[in-house]
This record gives C-alpha cells, structure tokens and sequence, in this order.
C-alpha cells in the first residue's frame, strides 16, 4: 500500500482564523484561539495521521507588515520560514475584511512552486453573491490550484478541503512516528494555555506585554497530580501589578482559570502555580527572545 506524506502551512493576515482552520484540520486544540491580533506568536506543527498519509499541518503567526518589536520580527521570521518547506501552502484570507494584492505576503507567494490553496474564511458571515464576486476576483488574481470558501467556526466545508490536500500530498514515509501528533512538549501547550487566558482576562498592552515560562513540571503518581510551576514575564514594573491585581484576586483567577485548561488538556489533576517577574522590555532583548524561544 502507497504512503502519502507532506508538509501543508497554513499563513495569513493576523486574525483571518488560521488557528481556528488548523484546529479543525486536526481535530484537537493545538493553537490558542481569540478574537484578538498576534494571539500565535509561534510556528505550530500538528500532524494528522492515517494509514496511507502523514500531513504536517503548520501554523504561523499573522505577518505583520510594520513590525515594532524584535519579538514581531521574529513572528515574521516564523511565517517566512513557511515558505522554504512547503509542499503544499495555504493562504486564509477573512472574507468580510478588504486584502491588499500588492501585500508582501501575496507577492512571496506569487513566487512558490508548489500548489497553494486559498481559504476564503467567515463566509457564514456573507451572502451568496459576495462570496462569488470575491472568488472571482481572486481567480483574476492569481492562479490557485483550489479556492474553497469555508467557515473555519462552523466547520464548514473542511471535508472538501482535506480531500483536495490529500489529493496532492506526495507519496513518501513518514517524517514522524505514526502516533506523534505534534513536535512540540507538553510544557510549550502548557505555556499556551495560561497566555491564552492572559488575553482573554487583561486588556490594551498588557497581553501583548508578557510571556509564560513552564519552570517545573512533575508529575506525583500516587496522587495522579502534576505540579506546575509557571513564571509570567512583563516588560514593566506597572505591568506586575495589573497582572496581579488588587490584593492577588487578577492572578488568582487567572490561575483558577489556567489550571482548569491545563487539566482537560492533561486529563489529570493539576496544581499550579503562578508568579510574575519583570524583564525589562524583554520584546527587543535578543538574549530574552532566545529565552523565549523566538530566535536560535
């Protein structure tokens, strides 16, 4: 029996649902999702498997076109690392939101070898002329090999395009082991998830503003519990104190929050705790974004 393997990246403007696309794809929550910008500041790998294909799925940060920090930078350097191992890409466009053809992400594009799908995402959110009137446009545009308008929220449309993407998936072995569905440890989703909570409880700059390090992580098999201690980094002082939060109660339930999260995402009980420490403007300091993981 023919083996079928390849690598499928998925990029965008920030906030198109490019998380919420590769979430569906694989059928579980490997990238954080709110209605906020920049919520993925990494490259994400899932892996679906079968018994005839293995397609790496990647997620990509939203390319930002006038980055203002050394850690945006490096989000872009992310989304360009895309580029060099596709076999297949994919560009997710927010239908109800206008999208610049000269953009310098469409014009690298233009100059791919490769098979590149367009998702026309949120047409739940449109009537049927408009989605046509848009695919027609983009059709004049440029050549895809397929458009398929989708609604990423609603799953809709996503047999259709699995199909497509198996269809062209080249033969070849496996590049991971059948039963790895992502190259990155617990510690990393762990990380994510507690950052993920940061945007959806604080707002302004404060999300943007911090990082989350996984510092222990051990598992008390008598008492299946994991231990986890997690410090988050600002940029400032006055930062710490929003974080906190009149007499501890912000970070409390941020940590209340987390922890229910992480133990759906450990099917474990989890204890977990929280501290917050200030690395100066850490965003434009190349030794933090080594830190952090943003640079090599």
């Amino acid at each position: 029996m023919s083996h079928f393997s390849g690598f499928v990246n998925i990029i965008g403007l920030p906030n198109v649902g490019k998380s919420t696309l590769m979430n569906v794809l694989l059928g579980e929550k490997m990238s954080i999702i709110t209605n906020k910008p920049q919520t993925t500041r990494h490259r994400i790998i899932g892996i679906h498997n079968d018994m005839t294909h293995q397609i790496v799925f990647s997620d990509t940060p939203g390319y930002i076109t006038e980055p203002k920090y050394g850690m945006q930078e490096s989000m872009n350097d992310f989304v360009k690392g895309a580029f060099s191992d596709a076999d297949i890409m994919i560009l997710v466009i927010d239908i109800t939101q206008p999208f610049d053809m000269e953009h310098p992400l469409f014009e690298r594009l233009k100059k791919m070898d490769v098979p590149v799908f367009l998702i026309l995402n949120k047409v739940d959110l449109c009537d049927d002329a408009s989605i046509l009137i848009q695919i027609n446009q983009w059709k004049n545009a440029y050549p895809f090999k397929e458009i398929f308008p989708i609604s990423a929220l609603h799953q809709s449309g996503i047999d259709n395009l699995i199909h497509h993407i198996k269809e062209l998936t080249p033969e070849g072995p496996p590049f991971y082991p059948k039963d790895q569905f992502t190259d990155r440890p617990e510690r990393f989703f762990i990380s994510e998830i507690i950052r993920e909570k940061i945007l959806l409880h604080y707002y302004q700059e404060i999300p943007y503003s911090c990082e989350v390090i996984v510092d222990t992580f051990k598992e008390d098999d008598e008492k299946e519990l994991v231990r986890i201690h997690a410090t988050i980094y600002v940029s400032r002082k006055s930062q710490k104190y929003i974080l906190i939060g009149n007499k501890g109660s912000a970070i409390k339930q941020l940590g209340i929050d987390s922890r229910k999260s992480i133990e759906l995402f450990l099917e474990k009980k989890v204890y977990l705790e929280l501290f917050v420490k200030v690395k100066d403007n850490w965003r434009d300091d190349d030794r933090s974004l080594k830190q952090f993981g943003y640079k090599i």
